[in-house]
């Protein structure tokens, strides 16, 4: 199954376009046009994915993006932006976003980026699966799939739950966040390039002006650094990132 995608885009012709193309993509697809809408569909019918606009009627997509992180906080969220509006993306990505596609694009590409969203969803689900069950035993029982859990200094990353935590508390992180995060604590090789880190976070190549990525590390620097910091992730000129220990603030 591909999943349900919620569109949330007033541009009525756009959002049919989309939907009759996803549908026949194999998606099951909804759309509405406001952010009131987006609320109540969401309450009574859920979603796999919401592709979301920045401009929307009477309240910014921005704003709804927001309220929906915290109202769904690990539902898969893609938001459409204008070319050339950089901050929206920025700031998008910012609020909870796990990817952008700025206007005008290839539903092709849409298409192909929301199903990047929707394996890495689906794996992190597959993690949550409790303790005991047979993916995700953890005793040293036959058959048992579990990695180590990674640590470095306070930070504990457990690998079955999917979760983050910093001297014992929670790192509240999205999807994306938690896989870059992920992909820096399981580099034994020093820095990790930005496009190997696009690839394994969202799923797809590092595009030419791509700064998604980079936002991701800046939102994963300030949670951490809200956590008491004793790690941090280090830019490395020419490569990419790397996560090291680092003096507690």
């Amino acid at each position: 199954m591909q999943g349900h995608i919620l569109i949330i885009d007033d541009d009525r012709e756009l959002a049919a376009m989309l939907g009759e193309f996803l549908v026949a993509e194999g998606f099951t697809v909804s759309a509405v046009e406001d952010a009131a809408s987006a609320i109540t569909a969401l309450a009574a019918h859920g979603a796999d994915l919401v592709i979301l606009d920045v401009m929307l009627p009477g309240r910014n997509g921005l704003d709804l993006l927001r309220e929906l992180r915290v109202r769904h906080p690990r539902l898969p969220m893609m938001m459409l932006t204008a070319r050339g509006e950089p901050v929206d993306r920025i700031l998008g990505l910012e609020l909870g976003a796990d990817d952008y596609l700025p206007k005008p694009f290839d539903p092709r590409e849409l298409a192909a980026r929301a199903r990047a969203v929707l394996r890495r969803a689906v794996a992190q689900s597959s993690a949550d699966t409790p303790a005991g069950s047979a993916t995700g035993a953890s005793d040293g029982t036959p058959g048992t799939t579990a990695e180590p859990d990674r640590a470095l200094g306070p930070l504990l990353l457990d690998l079955r739950r999917r979760r983050a935590t910093l001297r014992g508390d929670p790192l509240e992180l999205t999807g994306a966040e938690w896989r870059v995060l992920l992909a820096l604590a399981q580099s034994s090789d020093g820095p990790v390039e930005r496009s190997a880190l696009t690839q394994q976070a969202l799923g797809r190549r590092l595009a030419l002006y791509d700064r998604a990525i980079d936002t991701h590390v800046s939102n994963l620097r300030r949670k951490i650094a809200r956590g008491g910091g004793g790690v941090e992730i280090r830019s490395v000129r020419g490569t990419g990132y790397e996560l090291v220990e680092s003096a507690a603030t």
